[in-house]
Protein backbone atom coordinates (compact mmCIF):
# COMPACT_ATOMS: atom_id res chain seq x y z
CA UNK A 1 0.00 0.00 0.00
CA UNK A 2 1.40 3.39 -1.01
CA UNK A 3 2.22 5.84 1.74
CA UNK A 4 -0.21 8.72 2.13
CA UNK A 5 0.92 11.99 0.61
CA UNK A 6 1.50 14.56 3.37
CA UNK A 7 -1.03 17.38 3.40
CA UNK A 8 0.38 20.59 2.00
CA UNK A 9 1.31 23.28 4.47
CA UNK A 10 -1.20 26.12 4.74
CA UNK A 11 0.54 29.47 5.21
CA UNK A 12 -1.41 32.56 6.20
CA UNK A 13 -0.58 35.84 4.47
CA UNK A 14 -1.59 39.09 6.13
CA UNK A 15 -3.67 41.51 4.08
CA UNK A 16 -3.05 45.06 2.88
CA UNK A 17 -5.92 47.51 3.30
CA UNK A 18 -7.45 49.96 0.82
CA UNK A 19 -9.93 52.31 2.45
CA UNK A 20 -13.03 53.87 0.81
CA UNK A 21 -12.05 56.38 -1.88
CA UNK A 22 -14.70 58.10 -4.04
CA UNK A 23 -12.09 58.61 -6.76
CA UNK A 24 -11.58 54.87 -7.18
CA UNK A 25 -13.44 53.31 -10.11
CA UNK A 26 -14.28 49.98 -8.43
CA UNK A 27 -15.72 49.47 -4.93
CA UNK A 28 -15.22 53.17 -4.27
CA UNK A 29 -17.10 53.20 -0.96
CA UNK A 30 -15.83 49.85 0.32
CA UNK A 31 -12.77 48.74 2.27
CA UNK A 32 -10.62 46.35 0.24
CA UNK A 33 -8.22 43.77 1.63
CA UNK A 34 -5.69 42.24 -0.75
CA UNK A 35 -2.26 40.67 -1.24
CA UNK A 36 0.33 41.51 -3.90
CA UNK A 37 0.66 38.33 -5.98
CA UNK A 38 4.44 37.88 -5.67
CA UNK A 39 4.24 36.86 -2.00
CA UNK A 40 1.73 33.99 -2.50
CA UNK A 41 3.68 32.89 -5.56
CA UNK A 42 6.91 32.84 -3.52
CA UNK A 43 5.22 30.69 -0.86
CA UNK A 44 3.84 28.39 -3.58
CA UNK A 45 7.37 27.95 -4.96
CA UNK A 46 8.11 26.03 -1.77
CA UNK A 47 5.13 23.73 -2.26
CA UNK A 48 2.86 25.36 0.35
CA UNK A 49 -0.65 26.77 -0.01
CA UNK A 50 -0.91 30.52 0.73
CA UNK A 51 -4.13 31.72 2.38
CA UNK A 52 -4.90 35.42 2.76
CA UNK A 53 -6.18 36.17 6.27
CA UNK A 54 -8.89 38.85 6.14
CA UNK A 55 -9.33 40.99 9.22
CA UNK A 56 -12.25 39.61 11.23
CA UNK A 57 -12.91 43.07 12.67
CA UNK A 58 -14.38 46.17 11.03
CA UNK A 59 -17.72 47.78 10.25
CA UNK A 60 -19.09 44.69 8.44
CA UNK A 61 -17.83 42.03 10.88
CA UNK A 62 -20.06 39.00 11.38
CA UNK A 63 -19.77 35.82 13.43
CA UNK A 64 -17.20 34.85 16.02
CA UNK A 65 -14.15 33.95 13.90
CA UNK A 66 -11.01 35.45 15.43
CA UNK A 67 -7.23 35.49 15.11
CA UNK A 68 -6.82 32.42 17.31
CA UNK A 69 -9.00 30.44 14.89
CA UNK A 70 -6.66 31.24 12.01
CA UNK A 71 -3.59 30.49 14.13
CA UNK A 72 -4.95 27.04 15.01
CA UNK A 73 -5.98 26.18 11.44
CA UNK A 74 -2.94 27.48 9.56
CA UNK A 75 0.65 26.28 9.86
CA UNK A 76 2.51 29.60 9.74
CA UNK A 77 2.20 33.31 9.01
CA UNK A 78 3.90 35.63 6.53
CA UNK A 79 3.60 39.41 6.96
CA UNK A 80 4.27 41.19 3.71
CA UNK A 81 5.12 44.76 2.75
CA UNK A 82 2.94 47.80 2.24
CA UNK A 83 1.98 50.91 4.18
CA UNK A 84 4.19 52.53 6.80
CA UNK A 85 3.85 51.47 10.42
CA UNK A 86 1.99 54.15 12.41
CA UNK A 87 4.51 55.79 14.80
CA UNK A 88 1.90 55.64 17.56
CA UNK A 89 2.28 51.86 17.50
CA UNK A 90 5.73 52.33 19.05
CA UNK A 91 4.94 55.35 21.21
CA UNK A 92 5.95 58.20 18.91
CA UNK A 93 4.16 61.06 17.18
CA UNK A 94 4.39 61.19 13.37
CA UNK A 95 7.09 63.64 12.30
CA UNK A 96 5.12 64.38 9.12
CA UNK A 97 1.52 63.64 8.18
CA UNK A 98 2.61 61.54 5.21
CA UNK A 99 4.27 59.11 7.64
CA UNK A 100 1.06 58.43 9.57
CA UNK A 101 1.03 54.87 8.26
CA UNK A 102 -1.89 52.50 8.80
CA UNK A 103 -2.77 52.10 12.48
CA UNK A 104 -5.66 49.72 11.66
CA UNK A 105 -3.37 47.36 9.80
CA UNK A 106 -0.83 47.63 12.63
CA UNK A 107 -3.40 46.51 15.22
CA UNK A 108 -4.58 43.69 12.94
CA UNK A 109 -1.06 42.38 12.26
CA UNK A 110 0.14 42.73 15.84
CA UNK A 111 -2.85 40.63 16.92
CA UNK A 112 -1.98 38.07 14.23
CA UNK A 113 1.64 37.87 15.38
CA UNK A 114 0.56 37.39 18.99
CA UNK A 115 -1.96 34.68 18.05
CA UNK A 116 0.47 32.67 15.91
CA UNK A 117 3.31 32.98 18.42
CA UNK A 118 0.99 31.83 21.21
CA UNK A 119 -0.07 28.86 19.08
CA UNK A 120 3.57 27.90 18.48
CA UNK A 121 3.36 28.62 14.74
CA UNK A 122 6.24 30.35 12.92
CA UNK A 123 6.01 33.97 11.79
CA UNK A 124 8.09 35.46 8.97
CA UNK A 125 8.12 39.16 8.09
CA UNK A 126 9.02 40.83 4.79
CA UNK A 127 10.01 44.53 4.72
CA UNK A 128 7.13 46.19 6.62
CA UNK A 129 6.64 42.73 8.12
CA UNK A 130 10.07 42.86 9.78
CA UNK A 131 9.32 46.36 11.07
CA UNK A 132 5.90 45.27 12.40
CA UNK A 133 7.46 42.29 14.19
CA UNK A 134 10.01 44.56 15.85
CA UNK A 135 7.23 46.91 16.99
CA UNK A 136 4.97 44.05 18.13
CA UNK A 137 7.72 42.90 20.51
CA UNK A 138 8.50 46.38 21.86
CA UNK A 139 11.03 47.83 19.42
CA UNK A 140 10.99 51.17 17.59
CA UNK A 141 11.59 52.40 14.04
CA UNK A 142 13.16 55.23 12.12
CA UNK A 143 10.12 57.05 10.73
CA UNK A 144 12.17 58.18 7.72
CA UNK A 145 15.73 57.05 7.10
CA UNK A 146 16.77 60.06 4.94
CA UNK A 147 15.58 62.47 7.67
CA UNK A 148 16.89 60.64 10.73
CA UNK A 149 19.92 58.97 9.16
CA UNK A 150 20.94 61.41 6.38
CA UNK A 151 24.32 59.72 6.00
CA UNK A 152 22.64 56.41 5.14
CA UNK A 153 22.46 54.75 1.76
CA UNK A 154 19.39 55.42 -0.41
CA UNK A 155 17.14 52.54 0.69
CA UNK A 156 14.14 53.54 -1.40
CA UNK A 157 14.23 54.81 -4.97
CA UNK A 158 10.73 55.38 -6.32
CA UNK A 159 11.90 55.04 -9.93
CA UNK A 160 14.18 52.00 -9.56
CA UNK A 161 11.81 50.46 -6.99
CA UNK A 162 12.66 46.72 -6.65
CA UNK A 163 15.77 47.19 -8.78
CA UNK A 164 17.39 49.42 -6.19
CA UNK A 165 20.09 47.06 -4.89
CA UNK A 166 22.80 46.99 -2.26
CA UNK A 167 24.98 44.37 -0.60
CA UNK A 168 24.20 42.35 2.52
CA UNK A 169 26.53 41.71 5.45
CA UNK A 170 25.61 38.59 7.45
CA UNK A 171 26.31 38.47 11.18
CA UNK A 172 28.67 35.52 11.86
CA UNK A 173 27.26 32.67 13.91
CA UNK A 174 23.60 33.46 13.21
CA UNK A 175 21.08 31.06 11.73
CA UNK A 176 20.76 33.23 8.64
CA UNK A 177 24.53 33.11 8.08
CA UNK A 178 24.35 29.31 8.21
CA UNK A 179 21.38 29.18 5.82
CA UNK A 180 23.09 31.42 3.27
CA UNK A 181 26.61 30.02 3.59
CA UNK A 182 28.21 29.53 0.19
CA UNK A 183 25.81 31.84 -1.64
CA UNK A 184 27.57 33.37 -4.66
CA UNK A 185 25.65 36.65 -4.30
CA UNK A 186 24.95 38.98 -1.39
CA UNK A 187 22.96 41.46 -3.50
CA UNK A 188 19.48 42.33 -2.23
CA UNK A 189 16.77 44.80 -3.21
CA UNK A 190 15.90 47.79 -1.03
CA UNK A 191 12.37 49.24 -1.11
CA UNK A 192 11.90 50.99 2.25
CA UNK A 193 12.26 54.41 3.86
CA UNK A 194 11.64 53.19 7.43
CA UNK A 195 13.79 50.77 9.40
CA UNK A 196 14.62 49.31 12.79
CA UNK A 197 15.91 51.89 15.28
CA UNK A 198 15.74 50.17 18.69
CA UNK A 199 15.74 46.38 18.41
CA UNK A 200 13.07 44.57 20.42
CA UNK A 201 14.14 42.59 23.47
CA UNK A 202 15.01 38.93 22.88
CA UNK A 203 15.86 39.54 19.21
CA UNK A 204 19.23 39.38 17.48
CA UNK A 205 20.41 41.12 14.33
CA UNK A 206 21.24 38.60 11.62
CA UNK A 207 22.28 40.96 8.81
CA UNK A 208 23.01 44.61 8.09
CA UNK A 209 23.64 46.88 5.15
CA UNK A 210 27.47 47.12 5.06
CA UNK A 211 27.36 50.72 3.81
CA UNK A 212 25.49 52.26 6.76
CA UNK A 213 24.79 49.54 9.33
CA UNK A 214 21.01 49.57 8.83
CA UNK A 215 19.42 46.37 10.14
CA UNK A 216 18.38 43.99 7.35
CA UNK A 217 17.36 40.80 9.20
CA UNK A 218 16.27 39.91 12.74
CA UNK A 219 15.33 36.75 14.64
CA UNK A 220 13.64 36.00 17.96
CA UNK A 221 15.84 34.16 20.45
CA UNK A 222 13.06 32.76 22.65
CA UNK A 223 10.68 29.85 22.16
CA UNK A 224 8.65 31.39 19.35
CA UNK A 225 10.00 31.02 15.76
CA UNK A 226 9.79 34.62 14.59
CA UNK A 227 12.11 36.16 12.00
CA UNK A 228 12.11 38.85 9.34
CA UNK A 229 14.09 40.36 6.48
CA UNK A 230 14.03 43.97 5.33
CA UNK A 231 14.33 43.13 1.63
CA UNK A 232 11.71 41.51 -0.61
CA UNK A 233 12.74 37.90 -1.39
CA UNK A 234 9.67 37.51 -3.58
CA UNK A 235 11.05 40.18 -5.95
CA UNK A 236 14.46 38.56 -6.45
CA UNK A 237 15.15 37.07 -9.88
CA UNK A 238 18.19 35.10 -11.07
CA UNK A 239 18.72 37.46 -14.00
CA UNK A 240 19.26 40.33 -11.53
CA UNK A 241 22.15 38.50 -9.88
CA UNK A 242 20.47 38.74 -6.49
CA UNK A 243 20.57 36.51 -3.43
CA UNK A 244 18.90 33.09 -3.71
CA UNK A 245 16.29 33.22 -0.92
CA UNK A 246 15.09 29.60 -1.30
CA UNK A 247 16.96 28.45 1.86
CA UNK A 248 15.14 31.14 3.89
CA UNK A 249 11.74 30.00 2.61
CA UNK A 250 12.52 26.33 3.21
CA UNK A 251 13.71 27.02 6.76
CA UNK A 252 10.42 28.80 7.49
CA UNK A 253 8.38 25.98 5.93
CA UNK A 254 10.38 23.39 7.87
CA UNK A 255 9.49 25.22 11.07
CA UNK A 256 5.83 25.30 10.01
CA UNK A 257 5.91 21.54 9.35
CA UNK A 258 7.51 20.86 12.73
CA UNK A 259 4.88 22.95 14.50
CA UNK A 260 1.92 21.48 12.63
CA UNK A 261 -0.97 20.57 14.89
CA UNK A 262 -1.78 16.84 14.55
CA UNK A 263 -5.01 16.23 12.65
Amino acid sequence: MAAATPERLKIGVSACFFYPDPARAAFALKTLQYVEQSVPHWIMSGGALPVMIPSPTGETARGDVGFDDYAQWLDGLVLHGGADVWPGSYGETPMQERWNGDRNRDAYEIALVQAFAKAGKPVFGICRGLQLINVAFGGTLYQDIPTQRPEALVHRDAVAYDRNFHQLALEPGTRLATLLAGQPSRTINSVHHQGVKDLAANFVVEARCPDDGMIEAIRHTGGAWVAGVQWHPEFHKPEHGTLDDAPILQDFLNAARAARTPA
